[in-house]
């Protein structure tokens, strides 16, 4: 187990989800990740709400509501990630490590 309180808490949080899935662990992987897609989804509605974009509907969301909706996104993200691979902390960071040293080189 992971000394990462975030890496935890996901982890717990893989467990959950499992323990309460009725389905295949083949569907259940599927399933989170097109969950993913859910949740850009309403990152996106937020901004559209926050932004007032809709003249029908005017503003509805505010931008904490945005980066509410972000975290969503980071989670599931996580979650799924913690679903295809039990190292999933050491995958993240290798690859973060990974597109740091890209981003920085120039």
């Amino acid at each position: 187990m992971t000394d990462s309180p975030t890496w935890s808490t996901i982890t717990r949080l893989h467990a959950w989800l499992d323990a309460e899935s009725p389905r295949p662990p083949e569907h259940e992987t599927l399933l989170r990740l097109l969950k993913l897609s859910e949740e850009v989804g309403e990152v996106a509605q937020a901004v559209i709400g926050a932004t007032g974009q809709n003249p029908r509907k005017g503003t509805t969301h505010s931008w904490a509501d945005v980066e509410s909706e972000l975290c969503d996104v980071i989670i599931t993200a996580m979650v799924a990630l913690r679903t295809l691979t039990p190292k999933a902390e050491e995958v993240f960071t290798a690859h973060l490590a990974r597109v740091a040293e890209r981003s920085t080189q120039g």
